[in-house]
């Protein structure tokens, strides 16, 4: 149960030549990956990129038609892993993960496919998600593929072009043995458009055509002596290869302005918000046509030194737009021209920031630094530098009428959010215990780590919460406790974290999140959710995995039950000399259940079925203003109000009408302090007759006691 379901627009995956596509970058990639005839494709979940597991999920009718296998994969490892199916035998295939914390797991599979070469064309397609639109380290991809030597495309933002370089990204592939990496922004990955498609192709080999004999080739093992001839390969061979190519076939695009003595070098994303940032000093248009000459490297590794020494040659100045760091483009670039004897002054980190993203306003401040020391002869530095006086005149008003900077507004927990009751949890057993060392992990569980929360020591990767404690739990007064999500679990959890700890006799406390999927890249299955992307039972339990590799302390409990996670993280603790302590959570993710109920409660709404909706309140002339539930839950529904009465001055808590009935706030702050001012009511639709009866007793009942009440006093 992916967040977006893709299953109306799948029916342009059998467009042919001749029609029009219109869609998300996501449904071009797809599309051109059916163009290309691969045989396999795989993924790992993980955004910008995630929904190109989704689509292909939504679209297994026709991979079948076509014979292609379709793998959901643990982790990038895995997926990686897959395309050693293109070592031996001439058959493509491709898979997709979140770059850079996802290349880094797969780094290992990577080098060696990356060592042996390749028959059949291998594309890996990387989320490159750097910049303030991230939730992740900020690296890049360009370092991996520089390591490893594999090809690295970075398109420009157009679908027609990122079509065209899927399919080129093959080609590629196969003239050089040599996978390819293409990395596509967030903005990439959403950008809707159209193209002209093409004819899906089946592939030689498949699930419908078999490959009859398996092929052995001593050569193509990673094992010396093999390896040190397939380093002379890469260097003697598939490298001339790929720069022929890339010449040939044109890949990177070269724009021709009037304006003569200077030029922009930028990586391909790049290219929509370097014309927004021209077209905003006048030295562009609408439709892209630059005044300045620019040469859109949609490869940028390896480079081309015959298509930059042209494009240099004769220029005063040069600059190059390279979103991130290290400036590897920039050094490269200064060494070929060097090598050629071209004395072009070049420009980059000098001028724009050496690291964060490069947005449109980022960009007319580094023109204008560029331009004022260039001082081009068609154009001068005036126009840039009155519009950046204009942007920050802008910024100075905007902050006089705001009195001050926006307050910043930290992520955190969906509203019912079953991780939020087990962090309150956490806070109310060290009031018991004293502070604990907490060894978060990457997740929606991460959030805890701000405010109101402010838990979560450190967090090193997906699945390593419990790998991470190690080096310091002997030390600790108190055991260390790990967090864990279910899909980290599944991820490397288990292998790196608890085997880990079981082999080596290691104390801890693990609480496992389970909430049913892999919720922060959009619900996709994982084991724990029961089922496959194909529907298909997994048959898959956590507790048992955990007994299965030596754990003997294990505890399942409810996350809404706040008490009961209390009282069993505090036993947990408690339990020196037990080795690793495990509590599981249980709590299905409150967006996913949502989905899941609204559309069932909505058919029942309209044919006049009985629904009871509960929903959470709190009873002003009770409530004392100690506000707990709010600095213990966090909830974005539990607030503050002004009392009714006038003889209190405090405000007292109040639940708005986003409150979605989990229970939460009277659960935590019942746990506390035992605080009677929460209620919860039952509201019914389309209420039956004995409930308008009940209804109608009660009332009359309560009207009689006021009515007493009323006279006595």
């Amino acid at each position: 149960m992916p967040e977006r379901s893709f299953s109306d627009e799948i029916h342009q995956l059998r467009k042919a030549s001749g029609e029009d596509f219109e869609g998300e970058g996501i449904l071009a990639v797809t599309k051109a990956l059916l163009q290309s005839g691969i045989s396999y494709v795989g993924g790992y979940q993980g955004a910008p990129v995630s929904a190109l597991v989704d689509v292909l999920s939504d679209a297994n009718e026709l991979l079948q038609e076509l014979g292609i296998h379709l793998e959901t994969c643990a982790n990038e490892a895995g997926a990686a892993s897959m395309l050693s199916a293109s070592i031996n035998y001439p058959i493509r295939g491709a898979v997709t993960f979140k770059s850079i914390v996802g290349t880094n797991v797969a780094s290992d599979a990577l080098s060696n496919l990356s060592s042996a070469g390749v028959m059949g064309g291998a594309l890996i397609v990387v989320g490159e998600d750097y910049g303030e639109g991230s939730s992740i380290i900020q690296e890049r991809s360009h370092a991996v593929a520089m390591k490893s030597q594999i090809w690295l495309m970075d398109p420009r933002p157009d679908l027609q072009k990122i079509v065209d370089l899927v399919e080129t990204s093959f080609e590629l592939s196969e003239i050089s043995n040599t996978p390819v990496m293409m990395e596509l922004r967030i903005r990439a990955c959403h950008l809707s458009g159209r193209f002209r498609p093409r004819d899906n192709k089946r592939a030689r080999y498949s699930q419908r055509d078999l490959i009859a004999n398996p092929v052995f080739n001593k050569d193509r093992i990673s094992l010396p002596p093999a390896t040190y001839m397939q380093e002379k390969l890469k260097v003697d061979v598939r490298w001339p290869a790929a720069i022929k190519f890339l010449m040939e076939y044109k890949v990177n695009d070269t724009i021709a302005g009037d304006v003569s003595d200077v030029g922009f070098v930028l990586q391909g994303g790049m290219y929509n918000h370097v014309i927004a940032a021209l077209r905003a000093l006048g030295l562009a248009d609408d439709f892209g046509n630059s005044r300045i000459p620019l040469h859109v490297l949609n490869c940028v590794y390896p480079l081309v030194p015959d298509e930059l020494t042209a494009f240099c040659a004769g220029k005063r100045g040069v600059l190059v737009i390279e979103e991130g760091q290290p400036n590897f483009i920039e050094n490269d670039l200064k060494a070929i021209l060097s090598d050629a004897g071209v004395d072009t002054k070049i420009s980059g980190k000098n001028c724009l920031p050496m690291a964060g993203e490069y947005i449109a306003g980022v960009l007319i401040e580094g023109f204008n630094k560029f331009f004022t020391k260039v001082r081009p002869k068609e154009i001068g530095a005036y126009a840039a530098t009155q519009l950046l006086k204009t942007i920050q005149d802008n910024q100075r008003t905007a902050l006089e009428i705001l009195g001050a900077p926006v307050p910043a507004r930290p992520p955190g927990f969906c509203t019912g959010c079953p991780e939020r009751p087990v962090f309150g949890a956490i806070k109310l057993v060290q009031e018991q215990v004293g502070k604990v060392h907490v060894s978060a992990d990457i997740g929606c569980h991460s959030f805890a780590t701000l405010e109101p929360f402010k838990i979560g020591n450190t967090i090193l990767g997906y699945g390593l919460g419990l790998a991470s404690s190690t080096g310091l739990s002997s030390m600790m007064k108190n055991p260390v406790v790990s967090i864990m999500g279910d899909g980290g679990f599944w991820h490397q959890g288990l292998t790196t974290g608890v085997a880990n700890h079981v082999f080596n006799k290691d104390e801890g406390v693990l609480v496992i999140l389970k909430n049913g999927y892999s919720s922060a890249t959009g619900h996709q299955h994982i084991p724990s959710t029961g089922s496959n992307s194909r529907d298909q039972a997994s048959e898959m339990d956590l507790e048992k995995a955990l007994r299965g590799v030596g754990v003997k302390w294990v505890e399942n409990v409810a996350a809404y039950r706040v008490g009961k996670v209390v009282n069993s993280l505090k036993r947990a603790i408690l339990a020196r000399g037990k080795g690793l302590r495990v509590v599981i959570a249980d709590g299905e993710c409150m967006l996913a259940r949502q989905r899941r109920e609204k559309p069932i409660t909505t058919a029942r709404l309209k044919q006049g079925e009985r629904v009871v909706r509960t929903r959470f309140g709190v009873d002003e002339s009770t409530c004392t203003g100690d506000h707990s539930c709010i600095r213990l839950s966090g909830c974005p529904t539990l607030t503050i109000k002004s009392t009714s009465d006038p003889l209190r001055k405090n405000p007292v808590a109040h639940v708005t009408n986003g409150c979605v009935g989990c229970g939460n706030c009277g659960e935590i702050a019942h746990a506390a302090i035992l605080c009677p001012s929460f209620y919860k009511a039952d509201i019914i639709q389309n209420p039956s007759g004995w409930d308008r009866l009940v209804h109608k007793l009660r009332t009359t009942v309560i009207g009689k006691l006021q009515d007493l009440q009323q006279a006595a006093t």
